[in-house]
């Protein structure tokens, strides 16, 4: 008898030190196959109907670079034209910081310099009444209405795209969680890095970043490293379940 074909999620990995890491891990663990692919390596992207369909879901992930610097970085074109197709074929797909910014791209918003400058630390963000009901961040809304994750971004979703549901924003308004279509999500926040990724980030971060702040928000991550696993673990539970169709469709 075969043994029943995992389903295969494409992972759009922007640079070496944004990794899947704890969330590569907790989709394969609830029964995911994780393909990586390097854009910024020259490794192709799906941009036609028939090269997404040998996957299930798609997962694109933070970076350094701006969601709207195509001219640095031209292969943000191909990721933008790949969210433009999963949306098109309800795919599902979570963008994570840099990922949700460029899925808000591919739906017509606009994404800029926060005006507020860098979010950095493990922050709070706070749920609205549109999350209780979502098939992905549902079970994620705490009674209290707050929820702490690790922000290290200094962009931000300035215009949401026509027919987006903020599903939670910073204490300041800023897009955190949105729903941009039926089966697209995306989070400012990196519900991906511990400690160690939080590392890289600081040690990659100069001359942006102070080194005393990075070196607290390290040290804030790894501190709180069980209270966001335990977070934010839901999350790609939740996902796959939507993947594997136990979740059924809006």
């Amino acid at each position: 008898m075969n043994s029943p074909v995992s389903p295969r999620i494409l992972v759009v990995q922007h640079q070496a030190t944004c990794p899947p890491a704890l969330l590569g891990g907790w989709l394969e663990e609830a029964g995911l196959m994780l393909e990586v692919r390097r854009p910024d390596l020259g490794e192709p992207l799906p941009t036609e109907r028939a090269d997404l369909a040998p996957y299930d879901a798609v997962l694109v992930l933070g970076g350094s670079m701006d969601a709207f610097d195509e001219d640095g970085h031209p292969w943000l074109r191909d990721t933008v034209t790949l969210l433009r197709l999963t949306i098109e074929q309800d795919t599902p797909t979570l963008g994570v910081c840099l990922g949700h910014q460029l899925i808000a791209r591919a739906c017509g918003g606009t994404v800029a310099r926060n005006p507020r400058g860098r979010a950095i630390g493990v922050l709070p963000i706070g749920w609205t009444s549109a999350a209780d009901a979502d098939p992905l961040l549902g079970g994620l809304a705490r009674a209290d209405g707050t929820t702490r994750c690790l922000q290290w971004n200094q962009d931000v979703v300035t215009v949401m795209p026509a027919g987006a549901v903020l599903l939670a924003a910073s204490p300041q308004g800023e897009p955190q969680v949105v729903r941009f279509a039926d089966r697209a999500w995306g989070i400012q926040a990196h519900p991906e890095a511990d400690g160690a990724v939080a590392q890289w980030w600081a040690d990659d971060s100069a001359p942006d970043v102070a080194a005393a702040e990075a070196t607290h928000t390290v040290a804030a991550v790894s501190d709180a490293e069980s209270e966001l696993a335990d977070t934010w673990r839901p999350l790609a539970t939740a996902f796959a379940a939507i993947v594997t169709g136990v979740v059924a469709r809006p």
